[in-house]
């Protein structure tokens, strides 16, 4: 019994942090029939820009593409996190942490900038049914984004005090789904909004 302890990972070993993961794993149920909506919804609104540019003529693949490279190396850089962690290196988790952090913050003002930029040239919420439902589903992935790095720099503070516990490495897997959610997420805006959009 002790052994099996010993091998399983340490925000396992508790009911109470297997009964929250397995929450976790529910809530992010939740959040897949949220976007499936979103995408739904964009796909039945798609080509209608009236007056609007089209999404041809705005998406470019340079910025989308540094955009995906931030996302899915911060993906990787939560993975590295949890290897620290689960090795109890507390300095190696939070550093791995922070990277992760900044790299979500550069796609953060990536998309901010695109906004912008999509903006200036007539494409704003209000433009058209299509661009209302891009901005919709873009920024509510955006603003997941978001609220996982103020969850993640509340939780590096909560490292920096405590360290590595059973309560603290259970919060640190949770957001690591989390996080990795929202690059699956946005592999599927990648495909589906920009790369078909560039060519229709």
């Amino acid at each position: 019994m002790q052994s099996n302890v010993k091998h399983t990972p340490l925000e396992y070993q508790t009911e109470h942090n297997q009964m929250s993961i397995l929450g976790f794993w529910i809530f992010l149920a939740a959040e897949v029939v949220l976007f499936s909506t979103l995408f739904a919804t964009y796909a039945v609104l798609f080509g209608r820009t009236a007056n609007a540019p089209l999404p041809s003529e705005l998406f470019g693949i340079e910025i989308v593409l540094i955009m995906t490279v931030l996302l899915l190396t911060s993906s990787f850089t939560c993975g590295i996190a949890i290897h620290q962690m689960r090795h109890g290196s507390n300095s190696g988790l939070i550093t791995w942490l922070i990277i992760t952090l900044v790299l979500g913050l550069g796609f953060l003002g990536f998309e901010i900038y695109e906004f912008i930029h999509y903006s200036h040239e007539g494409a704003t919420l209000s433009s058209s049914a299509f661009w209302s439902s891009f901005y919709v589903l873009a920024g509510t992935h955006g603003l997941h984004v978001t609220l996982g790095i103020g969850w993640a720099i509340l939780l590096i503070i909560q490292l920096y005090k405590k360290g590595i516990t059973a309560v603290t490495s259970r919060k640190v897997f949770i957001i690591s789904l989390y996080w990795h959610f929202l690059d699956v997420i946005w592999i599927f805006i990648f495909t589906s909004v920009y790369l078909i959009g560039m060519v229709i």
